[in-house]
């Protein structure tokens, strides 16, 4: 046993001297950096050796604790992004196809119907897909799944929202070939832990089967979880100091005395599914189901033409910029403002009115029409809703086959059509008449709109009212075809699998603008972007005996870029990135896992190489006034590090746990980058290197703690105390900081090198959290009442995420500071719920 600890222990450190390796030869000789970085549960009582389904049946004590109480820091289990990772909801993928990443968001609020999972975790085995690096979940949904219920519950917070009211009824599978499951719930409060936030969420779940015979069984699953809310911010340090709160919000002020917040999120995509489950044998089943998912999506924002900008932590709004600029009148006005009134540091609702009722234009050749005139309040601000609409169509088909005591196959095909249409609508013109449809950025002359400023050449000067469409109109469409097969097969005291995947995906643009800059690369079909991608993941386990075992998986796949991150400026053209190819993952893993009656434990090796990525970001650039993308390509990433995690009974009342993660994810190589404006086709940079071999990838810990203790009573009550630690947690880097071209400006040992090639790393923080809970079984009923208490610690000081701005002013890099996001203080969630 110690030798294997040992060993594994052993190859951790080898990994980490050979990632430490020194690349500053290859750097060309000017001031350029390269960091070198530092430093239900399986009963293992039998003696049996038969290992089936080791880490699927069990939840894993490390990846249960690091998703629960590292949630809210951002932490990624491995440094894996959440495209990594496959989520079905019965069967059906619910990764979105643009940005491959699922939304937990779209069933939030139907905890009791969506509890039944099945879940695979990293490089290994799932009746359910392929999946990525990161694992496959699938949530059983099937009606005839559901036990016979009445659950009714109320439950009270402090954090996103203050009350849910949440129902689930379940017939179980009657005796007539019925079943159904019917749930829902509501989420809402006025202000939730952020000032300025509001949550409005209700969902809804109804699930039906029909058994036929002992063959043939048809479902029908729909739900959604429509939701309104209004969003926080991040914002520079200053703003928190003379707010006095590391939860200053800029996106909310006061209208008419009430708080209304400029960002306000407004989701409703429900997805209905019609399944055939069909056993033709005992030892086959297969499911074959079609869908369709669809809905708006989107959220509002503020927006100004012909004015300054509002917001009020914009860079100029703030005493630091009077300051540096030597005007100390202006720089006592606005520090007296921001530490002394409210309502002057958030967003001046009142004063938006008040600037549009007094904008008198006329716009000549008004909607394309010759010697039409439109005479009115023109507004300089507006709110408007961008969305991103959802229609998606699937078909799936599962098929398993036990094929004999040793040997299982598993297999499948996925068909996907996903058309997301991406609009502005104009939700409120406050207080104006109308808008005046063109691009503010562009170039004018005085008195003159020029077709160049049109974002629409088929409706020159259109005159925009409150639920039109302006601005961008186009749509995103993907096919997706997949086809899937795994094998598993048990030798002696091996467990071994293999699985394949081969996949096809095309994607294109559909233009329903005809860009005034871009007339003949914006209106109508792009050309399609094709990609056939194939994967394989092997792995084994080894059974040393019914307590201890090895693990190890190996997995090489190949991905299609998104199509978020392929084009250039989707909003006004079809460019994409130049040299679009797929990325390449390999990962591998190994582990030593005990299975003993009073303790279970995993330590786990592993690495990932992410090659040949996409990044991509857009911002306001304050030189050249317009808004640019920012894309980064063939960029490289690896992690790797080691999970650890225990579980121990010490007594039939008192267990103890506690888990390790400690990781490396860095860029591993210097990726190019490519640089545009959103309305002008010249290209601002392209093939520009940037020198951040050896950064950190930032916005996640790379070393998470935490241990604790439960006691459960006899008496039907328990609870528990966990300590959580976090550390090696760093701002994302603003890649152009990172460039020849930005280091030529200074000369040998200017102090501003250090200050924008140092990568700034977040403080450590530690927290203490409760839960505990009571049940009462009256006249066979039972009452439930759960309680947590997160932070109790009340630490407000502790940041969970950050970035550095992207606009930059190399002669003063002070000038844009970095951006943070604090971890909530205290915060508790109080359930109590019936099982009628």
């Amino acid at each position: 046993m110690n030798r294997i600890l040992y060993l594994i222990i052993g190859l951790f450190l080898m990994q980490h001297v050979v990632g430490q390796t020194d690349t500053s030869n290859l750097v060309p000789q000017i001031i350029l950096p390269t960091i070198v970085l530092s430093e239900s549960d399986f009963e293992g009582g039998s003696a049996s050796t038969d290992i089936s389904g080791l880490l699927q049946s069990s939840r894993d004590i490390f990846v249960s604790t690091a998703g629960f109480n590292f949630g809210s820091l951002r932490y990624r289990m491995r440094g894996y992004d959440s495209e990594n990772t496959m989520v079905l909801f019965n069967g059906v993928p619910m990764n979105d196809l643009e940005t491959g990443r699922a939304s937990w968001s779209s069933w939030g609020g139907l905890n009791d119907a969506v509890r039944n999972t099945e879940i695979s975790n990293g490089i290994t085995t799932s009746d359910w897909g392929f999946g990525g690096v990161g694992g496959v979940t699938n949530i059983l949904a099937r009606a005839g799944s559901y036990r016979k219920a009445t659950n009714i519950s109320y439950a009270a917070s402090n954090r996103s929202y203050n009350n849910r009211l949440m129902f689930l009824y379940a017939t179980g599978m009657q005796e007539n070939g019925w079943a159904f499951t019917l749930s829902g719930s509501r989420r809402w409060s006025q202000e939730g832990f952020v000032p300025g936030t509001f949550y409005d969420a209700w969902a809804y779940y109804l699930s039906a089967e029909k058994k036929i015979n002992n063959q043939h069984s048809f479902g029908i699953i729909a739900f959604a979880a429509p939701t309104q809310r209004g969003y926080s911010g991040i914002s520079v340090q200053e703003a928190y100091d003379l707010s006095g709160s590391n939860y200053y919000n800029a996106n909310w002020g006061f209208q008419n005395g009430e708080v209304r917040n400029a960002r306000v999120s407004n989701y409703h995509q429900p997805m209905i599914q019609l399944s055939h489950y069909w056993t033709p044998a005992e030892q086959t089943k297969i499911q074959t189901t079609v869908y369709h998912w669809f809905g708006r999506g989107g959220a509002t924002a503020l927006d100004w033409n012909e004015a300054n900008d509002p917001r009020p932590d914009y860079y100029r709004n703030l005493p630091s910029f009077w300051l540096q600029r030597g005007d100390m009148d202006n720089y006592n006005f606005y520090l007296d403002q921001w530490q002394n009134n409210e309502e002057a540091r958030q967003m001046q609702w009142d004063h938006f009115y008040f600037a549009n009722s007094k904008n008198l234009a006329t716009v000549n050749n008004a909607n394309g029409i010759q010697g039409n005139k439109v005479t009115g309040n023109k507004s300089k601000y507006i709110v408007e809703d961008r969305r991103m609409d959802k229609n998606q169509l699937g078909f799936n088909i599962n098929a398993q086959h036990q094929l004999n005591t040793k040997t299982r196959l598993t297999g499948g095909a996925l068909l996907t059509s996903a058309k997301t249409r991406h609009h502005k609508r104009l939700v409120d013109l406050l207080g104006g008449e109308f808008w005046l449809d063109i691009d503010k950025y562009s170039d004018q002359e005085p008195f003159q709109i020029t077709n160049a400023a049109q974002n629409d050449l088929r409706n020159p000067n259109k005159i925009v009212k409150e639920g039109d469409i302006f601005g961008y109109d186009y749509y995103a469409n993907t096919n997706n075809a997949r086809l899937w097969g795994q094998a598993e097969m048990k030798i002696s005291r091996f467990e071994l699998f293999a699985s394949a995947e081969v996949s096809y995906t095309e994607f294109w643009r559909t233009g329903n603008m005809q860009n005034g800059r871009f007339p003949d690369n914006s209106f109508g079909d792009s050309e399609k972007n094709t990609f056939v991608n194939y994967g394989i993941k092997a792995g084994a386990t080894y059974a040393i005996d019914g307590r201890n075992y090895i693990v190890a998986n190996a997995g090489y796949l190949t991905r299609a870029p998104y199509f978020r991150d392929t084009y250039i400026s989707p909003r006004t053209r079809d460019f994409v990135v130049d040299g679009l190819k797929s990325e390449t993952v390999m990962a591998g893993d190994i582990s030593y896992i005990l299975r003993a009656p009073n303790l279970k434990a995993r330590v786990t090796l592993y690495q990932a190489q992410m090659l040949d990525n996409l990044w991509v970001r857009s911002y306001y650039h304050e030189d050249l006034r317009n808004f640019v993308n920012y894309i980064m390509s063939d960029l490289d990433q690896m992690s790797q590090g080691i999970e650890f995690g225990a579980e121990a009974n010490l007594s039939p009342t008192l267990s103890v746990s506690a888990i390790l993660g400690h990781g490396r994810n860095v860029i591993s190589n210097r990726p190019n980058v490519t640089i545009a404006e959103d309305n002008n086709a010249a290209l601002l940079a392209e093939n520009r290197v940037v020198y951040l071999k050896n950064y950190y990838v930032g916005g996640s810990p790379q070393t998470i703690a935490s241990a604790g203790f439960r006691y459960n009573s006899p008496k039907y009550w328990f609870a528990g105390v966990n300590g959580n630690y976090y550390d090696n947690a760093y701002l994302e880097a603003n890649p152009d900081n990172h460039t020849a071209e930005a280091m030529r400006l200074y000369a040998e040992g200017d102090v501003r090198i250090e200050k924008l090639l140092k990568q700034r790393k977040i403080d450590p923080g530690f927290t203490l959290d409760f839960f505990g809970g009571k049940s009462w079984l009256i006249k066979g009923k039972t009452i439930l009442l759960n309680v947590s208490v997160n932070n109790i610690l009340n630490r407000k000081d502790l940041v969970i995420w950050g970035f550095e701005q992207l606009r930059t002013d190399l002669n003063d890099p002070g000038r844009f500071p970095e951006k943070y996001s604090y971890m909530y203080g205290t915060t508790y969630f109080i359930n109590l719920g019936f099982r009628l």
